[in-house]
């Protein structure tokens, strides 16, 4: 929220923060609080509450949403109408985001990045579950890793940044990527590793086009990939697909410890760290909650 400085706008003053917050002593900067123009967050209540609709309100369902009467609303939608916030619909009369909302949030999403969001999220990750959390991207030669967050705890895994995860069918890494990239670019991929593996047969790859699609399906259903001591001996992995606004996986994040203490339940605890650490990032990259894929 920017800080606004009282007196440089005639007619403007600060508000506190909540309505109806008792009035500054002066020593609120001493004690690190923020306060801002109070009409502006209440009026914010509105668009905030046509954004979880997502579809256009009458006033006085809006209004409701927004837990205010319908006559203190509507100045509020004149003035966002104005600004291009939001928009009347001439025949049904309901309000619906208007077209600086969109331009708003596109150049909000050209801002993001992914492995920023990212970065500033794994380091409590890693000593929250005590597993060394590796992030992978889709490079040109496959699953790449561009980052290993080590927990507090020692744990001694031969892998570094800069390691392409393939065969993508053997390490939890590439199985997510199979799982959530499109298939017409990771099909043609499976499909050689498939030929090359039924000539040369691995006990830990699945070598058919039915065993693949078991593998991948059951990815999907658990929105999570694992692999047991591969493509490391005595390391377990779970691999979780960070989603973005598209619906398209951005990258993954890899959970890998020693597979005498690590959790390889599907919703243990490893588990269900990873997948909300993998959608609180997604929100940052502009997933609704409730729209992440694979659910």
């Amino acid at each position: 929220m920017t800080q606004i400085v009282p007196g440089t706008i005639e007619g403007e003053h600060e508000a506190p923060l909540r309505e109806g917050a008792p009035a500054s002593d002066g020593r609120g900067a001493e004690r690190g609080e923020r306060r801002g123009i109070q009409s502006i967050e209440v009026g914010g209540a509105l668009l905030q509450a046509l954004v979880r609709h997502g579809t256009p309100m009458m006033l006085r369902d809006l209004a409701r949403e927004a837990g205010m009467p319908p006559a203190k609303a509507h100045p509020y939608l004149v003035s966002f109408g104005k600004l291009g916030l939001i928009e009347q619909d001439a025949a049904t009369g309901r309000y619906g985001l208007g077209p600086f909302s969109l331009h708003m949030g596109l150049a909000a999403l050209h801002g993001l990045d992914p492995l920023k969001a990212t970065l500033a999220e794994v380091p409590k990750l890693a000593d929250d579950i005590q597993l060394n959390i590796a992030v992978a991207v889709w490079g040109n030669l496959g699953p790449t890793v561009v980052h290993i967050e080590e927990c507090s705890t020692q744990i001694h895994i031969n892998m570094r940044p800069g390691t392409v995860m393939t065969p993508l069918l053997l390490s939890a890494t590439g199985r997510c990527f199979a799982a959530f990239l499109p298939q017409r670019v990771v099909r043609p991929i499976i499909d050689e590793e498939i030929a090359r593996f039924a000539a040369v047969p691995v006990s830990t790859l699945p070598v058919t086009q039915q065993a693949v699609d078991e593998l991948l399906d059951e990815v999907r259903e658990h929105r999570l990939a694992r692999a047991l001591g591969n493509p490391i001996p005595g390391i377990n992995a779970f691999s979780v697909p960070v989603f973005n606004h598209s619906g398209g996986i951005a990258l993954a994040l890899t959970a890998m410890g020693p597979s005498g203490t690590f959790d390889v339940e599907w919703q243990g605890t490893t588990a269900s760290r990873l997948r909300d650490c993998a959608e609180s990032i997604a929100r940052r990259l502009g997933v609704a909650d409730g729209d992440t894929p694979g659910r």
